[in-house]
């Protein structure tokens, strides 16, 4: 019994009340501005780390550290970010927003990484020393009650806020609606920026509480450890204050739980690390969703649909392309080309399911996993045919089953299921020795295409830009097909779809099952090219930089994908003259996703200079319609904040 009652006040006061603290802020954030912030974690962690500057390094007392940092640092950035970023992605499409605060994620790792080096161990002690005092029997540090004071405070203050301030009533109607708001004075980016400020100052609270718990302060684990509160979050459907406390208290006792009870076997350990995200998912796809709305149709400009002779001529100048640079490049630099293009074929999934079908999935490098796996075990020593098809089935037949359960989700729920998913592959596939062997690494042959041998990395680089080409004109020509014109219908405006009865089931199960078989084409094929896989080449933190590359380069756009894949596979070049390559990557990926706040199409999508090139030479020609997602970014936000 009295293990009971310590796991149950460990899970309170250790996990239930920091996720509470994170999880109220991105409920704030959202509400206040429809954008679901992915950097919560990454804020968290940067104020934790800039309160050890202020602490450790300069001496200032503890307490006055804490107020610098939890009101006004933190919500100086998120103030800032509001400002310069985020107002700019109104209107934009939700793979759009969700890029944009991946790329703020990676960028605060990296430029955590570059200010402190990880090398150097940082540790925050405890306050008041670790001192204790005893409660119904229970010892109870003051670092766990002041966590437990601190997120019982912040969520009676911001009840309190939004209920009886005059600010807080004000951001509630802007909540509600934006435009009436706005006619009676409210100014609804005024009041997104105070919700930014006040969700970044509650995820620097966290940061700072936890990280006396971890050890040595660590970069990624204080990133990760925030993100748990993402679960805490979906169970108030990022509306409700006071749900959302209860799911964070219940997840944090059911942390406790796993760690406690569960025995002591590397299964079970995993299994534990994994239930935030288990949660997560399960509340998911238990709570009701919000019904189908109308949107607001926004023009703008959207990539032209091409034509089958126009793509058959591209198809040929980008074979041939690849034949001429075959034979100029030589030695590594063949290599980073033929994993360009098959990243490229990766990324082609993505235009069918998410440019088209507006599906965010945050999982298609564990579907590229899947069919580098089915390459390996079907595909043999040698390589054949049959393993090809073999990878292509086996990661749809898995994108189906994952899309199952998911049918009845859309937009963002949908975005964190395929998280979860991918979150539980990499705990127990890719790190499983009995898929990946004790060394965790299987060794992928490559195909053999019709009797020709690719054995010559020349060879392999203009095979795989016809592969990549015959998926490209295969794509465009589902896109000018009755299929694609329905899963454009359906990205448009799902209420409407409905009103005339389109089978928008069948059209979400069979976008998801082919662009898992193409991700899973795409991951044999980069098996094949690395030679050597495991579990690194597949993790899901690489599904979330796949997005952001591809809504860079223009998620709607073939031709980004080839150039996406390419700039994702130079990366590693940064390590020749860098001494944190992968850092350095991040940084510059993030700042260029930065820039999809002032054109959210991308660098090939619909707002660039050959566009309006020629456009201007069809005088009188309306812009295309670009789905449009003015109400569902405020999906789920309109019932009050408080509850």
């Amino acid at each position: 019994m009295n293990e009971f009652i310590s796991l149950t006040v460990a899970g309170i006061a250790t996990y239930g009340c920091v996720y509470a603290l994170t999880a109220m802020g991105l409920v704030v954030t959202y509400t206040t501005s429809g954008i679901f912030n992915f950097a919560q974690g990454a804020i968290g962690m940067i104020s934790a780390f800039f309160f050890y500057e202020l602490s450790r390094v300069w001496h200032i007392p503890a307490a006055l550290a804490l107020l610098i940092a939890v009101f006004i640092f933190a919500p100086a950035i998120g103030a800032l970010l509001e400002r310069l970023v985020m107002r700019r992605l109104e209107n934009a499409a939700l793979e759009a927003k969700l890029t944009v605060t991946i790329a703020l994620l990676l960028l605060g790792i990296a430029l955590a990484t570059a200010l402190w080096n990880p090398q150097t161990v940082r540790n925050l002690p405890n306050f008041f020393n670790g001192h204790q005092v005893s409660i119904g029997g229970v010892n109870l540090t003051y670092q766990q009650l002041i966590v437990v004071g601190a997120a019982v405070v912040a969520a009676i203050a911001l009840r309190l806020f939004f209920i009886y301030t005059r600010a807080g009533i004000a951001t509630r109607a802007v909540v509600d609606d934006r435009e009436l708001a706005a006619l009676t004075g409210a100014s609804p980016a005024r009041f997104a920026q105070l919700g930014w400020a006040m969700g970044c100052g509650l995820a620097a609270l966290a940061g700072i509480l936890i990280a006396p718990q971890q050890g040595a302060l660590d970069i990624t684990n204080l990133t990760l450890l925030v993100v748990n509160g993402y679960a805490a979050a979906m169970v108030g459907r990022l509306r409700s204050l006071p749900l959302t406390f209860v799911g964070a208290i219940v997840l944090g006792v059911l942390y406790s739980y796993a760690l406690g009870y569960l025995p002591s076997t590397l299964i079970w350990n995993d299994f534990a690390n994994i239930t935030p995200m288990l949660f997560l998912l399960l509340v998911i796809l238990v709570l009701p969703q919000s019904r189908a709305v109308l949107n607001r149709r926004i023009m703008v400009r959207a990539p032209r649909v091409v034509g089958l002779r126009e793509s058959l001529i591209a198809g040929v100048v980008l074979v041939a392309a690849g034949v001429v640079v075959s034979r100029l490049l030589s030695g590594a630099n063949l290599g980073y080309a033929n994993a360009g293009v098959a990243l490229g074929v990766i990324m082609l999934s993505l235009v069918l399911l998410t440019g088209y079908g507006g599906q965010v999935s945050l999982c298609q490098f564990s579907f590229a996993g899947l069919g580098a796996y089915a390459m390996y075990e079907v595909g043999g020593r040698g390589g054949s045919l049959l393993g090809i098809l073999a990878a292509m089935g086996l990661a749809g037949a898995v994108g189906a089953v994952v899309a199952l359960p998911s049918l009845r989700l859309r937009g963002l729920y949908l975005a964190l299921a395929t998280l979860a998913f991918a979150q539980g592959m990499d705990t127990y596939f890719f790190n499983n020795s009995q898929y990946f062997g004790a060394a965790l690494s299987i060794s992928v042959a490559r195909p053999d295409l019709f009797g020709f041998r690719l054995d010559s990395e020349r060879t392999l680089l203009i095979a795989l830009t016809v592969v990549f080409a015959v998926v490209a004109v295969l794509i465009l020509a589902l896109r000018r097909s009755r299929f694609g014109r329905r899963l454009v219908a359906i990205n448009d405006s799902p209420a409407a779809c409905l009103t005339v009865g389109v089978d928008m089931t069948r059209s979400k199960l069979a976008v998801f099952t082919l662009s898992a078989a193409i991700a899973g084409l795409g991951g044999a094929l980069y098996g094949g090219v690395q030679t050597q896989v495991g579990p690194n080449d597949f993790q899901f933190i690489l599904s979330l930089t796949l997005l952001l590359i591809a809504v860079v380069w223009g998620i709607r756009t073939t031709a980004g994908m080839l150039f996406g894949g390419i700039v994702f596979a130079l990366s590693p070049l940064l390590g020749q003259h860098l001494t944190h390559p992968r850092d350095i990557f991040n940084l510059m990926v993030g700042l260029a996703a930065i820039g999809v706040s002032q054109n959210p199409e991308g660098t090939f999508g619909g707002n660039t200079l050959l566009q309006r090139w020629r456009d201007s030479r069809r005088p009188g020609e309306p812009d295309a319609v670009a789905p449009s997602v003015g109400a569902s970014a405020g999906e789920g936000r309109l019932t009050h904040a408080a509850g």
